[in-house]
């Protein structure tokens, strides 16, 4: 049997820590070739066994004696020898199957060996455990195509050349953490099967890892990147992670595929970086990243959640056709300088809360849900949205911004439509709280507001709503009051009227068809009436403001409900006659009712007048004369006697005593005069005619003026 060039068979574990740090006196026995008074320990590679020197330091023919006792597949322990290039080469060449220019390694332990020149292991394979702890490099290190069929240790290792690694292929762990690539690193094309650890690690110059494929975990946690860092076209099929990681230079993530985690949360990107075209198929975390040069996400997709939490864009931030299936967390996010931001789609909910705008933006977006909680624009922003239910409590609006919904789908920049996966029904914004809002600086086009909460917001006579603006309406038909048929008057309410008005407070038959709040908006209980006034109070001016006369009739109305509906005690003589104008003519709006009420009331008196107020006939004047003396002149006197009504009552109720009560009716009622002779009792009932006919009809022509007023 042959003897191996190990002083002691190895034998470790995938999950061995590394060596420690060459310490004065090595833990082996070493070579001490060249020890001087100010080197006393001298040459530090491992003894050969059975000789006194490392394998340097042989005499070369003890050295070829050595080399030829090793076989392909043999355990090599050679730590601290130093490697000039034709040493290395002879020990490959000796591990080579015949007639192969392939070495073949068992396990190797090159822990803090010296690489003087370039070091070259091409092809290689290294079947047992691969130990490179403390090495140096000086030139080159090539190990393009290398196979490590067992764990790959190259903890701290200084690479002063270019290290390449294309192809090569890691079928158990490699360990890359805390070292240092002082000039390229090239990783292109090579297979890491289990876990990559490059965490701590520093790359001074160019990282290529473009192709990669990472079977396991790849961590690259705190490490460095001081040149350009490319992962283009890299497969993550594990966790990809990136913390607290820093890219000095730029960082290509094109193309590349994330099947697990995604981990960049507390990155620097001091210049820009590049995710176009990037898959991430589980959670993605952005969290505190900084983005100190350009972001671009062109065309990326993320299937799982996204957060980019409290991360800071401080130049241009590019979603163009950016797809969140899940959702999209920016909670608290710095944008310095973008200035647009999307076309993008969510499919769930898009999350902007406690985000910061300093710069003129324009937000595009295609979203099931958009929360905007004190979010804070510093500049002009524009929010062209679709589909979106969107939440602005509590948002801090310094300049104007304008929530538009976009009927049309949107296009990206290369003129392209969007695709909206996922999203279906209608495309309109529904705003859903504008709580908190300082609405003198918010614009809303096209916007359904049926839901909206504006209790909180201030300055709302300021508001600007624009287009076609929804609101919730009133339960359509009626319902039985005790006797009494209730039905509501069709007009359009506030979310907080229809919350007040489903509150368990009123009767059953007056909740019908009145919408509840939501289980999110169960957290706070509904406005009263008096603050209900006052929101409908302030929203009417905006319309009236706006000159839209038929919106602040709807507004005015329900700001007198709520008038009406106020039960403190002070209110009642208030409440008496807003009631009483509510019956007559829905104060002032309702023109049907007022004319429902005058033809009524005109009814009653022609049926009045028929049985109380048209005499039997028109009475006759009498003239008599009187002498008060003999010889005097006679004085003539002209009376006519008083209306007398006579008979009994069926037959008062004649078709022509019907035409003649409604002649006087008419007369009195819309052309001031009758001029017909009544009884004392019809007398009375004209006079009432002659001043709520008036009154009614009035009424009914201030209503159609209000509905048909611009």
């Amino acid at each position: 049997m042959r003897a191996t060039a190990a002083l002691v068979p190895v034998v470790t574990s995938a999950m061995t820590p590394p060596s420690a740090p060459s310490p004065a006196l090595p833990s082996w026995s070493h070579c001490a070739e060249g020890a001087t008074p100010a080197d006393p320990i001298g040459c530090r590679g491992i003894r050969v066994t059975g000789h006194t020197q490392c394998l340097a330091h042989l005499t070369p023919s003890d050295r070829t004696a050595h080399l030829s006792t090793l076989a392909p597949g043999d355990d090599v322990d050679l730590r601290g020898t130093s490697f000039a290039p034709p040493l290395l080469h002879e020990l490959l060449t000796a591990l080579c199957d015949s007639g192969s220019a392939t070495p073949r390694l068992g396990n190797a332990r090159f822990d803090h060996a010296r690489f003087t020149g370039s070091a070259e292991f091409g092809d290689a394979n290294f079947n047992g455990d691969a130990r490179f702890d403390y090495a140096r490099f000086s030139r080159c290190a090539r190990f393009e195509g290398v196979t490590f069929h067992s764990t790959a240790w190259f903890h701290r290792v200084k690479f002063n050349g270019l290290a390449q690694f294309d192809r090569a292929t890691f079928t158990d762990d490699a360990f890359f953490d805390a070292l240092t690539f002082n000039r390229d690193a090239r990783f292109r094309k090579a297979t890491f099967h289990g876990a990559a650890r490059f965490g701590s690690t520093t790359f001074t110059s160019y990282a290529w890892f473009d192709g990669v494929t990472f079977h396991g975990s790849a961590r690259f946690s705190r490490a460095r990147f001081t040149g350009y860092a490319g992962f283009h076209g890299v497969t993550f099929h594990g966790d990809a992670w990136f913390d607290h990681a820093r890219f000095t230079g730029g960082a290509e993530f094109r193309r590349t595929t994330f099947d697990w985690d995604a981990q960049f949360s507390e990155t620097t990107f001091a210049t820009s970086s590049f995710f176009e075209d990037a898959r991430f198929s589980r959670c993605a975390w952005f969290s505190s990243a900084i983005f100190n040069g350009s972001a671009w996400f062109p065309r990326a997709r993320f299937t799982d959640r996204a957060s980019f939490s409290n991360a800071t864009f401080k130049d241009r931030v590019l979603f163009d056709n950016t797809t969140f299936t899940d959702h999209a967390e920016f909670h608290g996010v710095m944008f310095e300088a973008a200035h647009q931001i999307g076309p993008l789609v969510c499919t769930k909910q898009f999350d902007l809360s406690w985000a910061v705008f300093d710069a003129p933006v324009s937000i595009e977006a295609a979203a099931q849900s958009m929360v905007c909680e004190r979010t804070r624009w510093e500049a002009t922003a524009t929010l062209q949205l679709r589909y979106a239910e969107l939440d602005l409590t509590d948002a801090l609006l310094a300049h104007p911004v304008a929530v538009t919904a976009r009927t049309a789908p949107f296009t990206t920049m290369a003129g392209q439509p969007v695709p909206e996966p996922g999203l279906t029904g209608d495309p309109g914004v529904r705003v859903l709280s504008a709580r908190g809002v300082d609405a003198a600086h918010l614009v809303l086009t096209n916007t359904d507001l049926s839901s909206c909460a504006f209790f909180g917001a201030f300055h709302l006579d300021k508001l600007r709503l624009e287009g076609e603006t929804r609101f919730a309406r009133a339960p359509s038909g009626f319902s039985a009051r005790r006797v009494i048929p209730l039905w509501w008057a069709d007009r359009q309410t506030l979310a907080e009227e229809q919350h007040w008005r489903a509150l368990p407070i009123h009767r059953p038959a007056l909740r019908v068809g009145w919408n509840a709040p939501s289980q999110l908006q169960h957290a706070s209980s509904p406005p009263g009436p008096p603050a209900l006034a006052t929101l409908y109070r302030q929203l009417r001016k905006a319309f009236e403001d706006a000159k839209d006369e038929p919106g602040a009739a709807h507004f005015y109305y329900g700001e007198m409900e709520m008038r009406r509906h106020n039960r403190r005690p002070r209110n009642r003589g208030e409440r008496a006659l807003l009631t009483v104008y509510w019956a007559l003519s829905g104060y002032g709006l309702r023109a049907s009712r007022a004319l429902s009420w005058l033809g009524l009331i005109m009814s009653a008196t022609v049926l009045a007048l028929m049985l109380w107020g048209l005499p039997n006939s028109n009475p006759k004047p009498v003239t008599t004369g009187i002498q008060t003396a003999p010889g005097q002149s006679v004085r003539l006197v002209t009376t006519t006697p008083t209306p007398v009504l006579t008979g009994a009552v069926r037959e008062r109720l004649t078709y022509a005593r019907e035409e003649k009560a409604t002649r006087v009716v008419l007369n009195s009622v819309v052309f001031r005069s009758s001029g017909q002779n009544l009884t004392s009792t019809g007398t009375y009932i004209e006079m009432a005619s002659r001043f709520l006919g008036p009154v009614l009809l009035a009424l009914a022509v201030l209503a159609v003026r209000g509905r048909v007023k611009r």
